[in-house]
């Protein structure tokens, strides 16, 4: 049995080899760890089947399981950041921004798409956790804006959907004036009496939970997402204990302290929110 023995230069397979599965084929739940293939998990909209866990969905996925047919048109795709204030700190911002773009595909963490959801006009303004963390900057506001903008013109409805670590360092008193930009520009939506709908997934975090997250005239979320201000590790920290309550944060809390309207599963989204749309219309 000499094959078995080890080699005392021991196991020389180098990183990129060492995939227990092809890249693509199978994936591990990040909460209850079930293994399922990507196939069956795409089919069942990025769900486990075993413990009901939403994985994290991009704006193009978003998109495509809100409108009609998958059919929608993306708008203001060329508003990109720029360095403002030639921020550097591990690496010029400048790096950081290719980066993401580069390994993403996206120009900047927000997207905005308009289409027909169950035959009802509706723009939605979709954040990717993978761009940077979502991190609200200035392109944020500006298309969130512009967004609205076109709502008023148009005569429809607008939708947010949240999935963000909060501001973008890299641009300082750019990106926490984004706050009061969006703020505003949502007055302008409700003095149109054009409907608000705001989407919380996981995260969302940080600024955008203190300011246009929490503004819609309908406020929900998938089942699970985390929901608040600063992070758990933050806030153990400042309020000096060791363990915080069973379901902090998470979704299903906040439904129960009255900050969300209500939780729907993946399944049911475009229906209710395509509901929701058709109400408004009738008032």
């Amino acid at each position: 049995m000499s094959w078995f023995k080890r080699d005392n230069k021991g196991i020389t397979t180098s990183t990129r080899e060492k995939k227990e599965a092809p890249e693509g084929i199978w994936h591990q739940c990040g909460k209850c760890q079930h293994r399922v293939t990507v196939k069956d998990l795409r089919e069942n909209l990025y769900v486990c089947p075993s413990c009901n866990h939403h994985e994290r969905l991009g704006s193009g996925d978003y998109f495509e399981l809100f409108f009609d047919d998958g059919k929608y048109k993306e708008l203001f795709d060329n508003i990109a950041a720029v360095d403002s204030i030639n921020f550097v700190d591990l690496k010029p911002y400048t790096e950081r921004l290719e980066a993401a773009r580069k390994k993403t595909g996206l120009v900047d963490a927000l997207s905005v798409a308009k289409g027909k959801v169950q035959k009802n006009d509706l723009v939605i303004a979709a954040m990717d956790f993978s761009f940077i963390g979502g991190s609200m900057g200035a392109v944020t506001g500006e298309k969130i804006a512009k967004a609205i903008d076109y709502c008023i013109k148009h005569r429809c409805a607008f939708m947010i959907i949240s999935k963000s670590g909060g501001a973008r360092m890299m641009e300082s008193a750019f990106s926490l004036m984004q706050m009061a930009k969006v703020s505003a520009k949502l007055t302008q939506l409700a003095d149109a009496r054009l409907p608000y709908l705001s989407f919380m997934t996981d995260p969302t975090t940080g600024g955008v939970t203190a300011s246009f997250a929490m503004l819609g005239d309908f406020n929900f979320s998938e089942p699970g997402a985390l929901i608040g201000f600063a992070g758990p590790r933050i806030v153990k920290e400042t309020i000096k204990v060791k363990e915080l309550p069973e379901g902090f944060q998470r979704a299903e809390s906040l439904l129960h302290n009255g900050f969300l309207d209500f939780i729907v599963e993946r399944k049911d989204l475009k229906d209710k929110v395509g509901d929701i749309l058709t109400l408004f219309k009738k008032i």
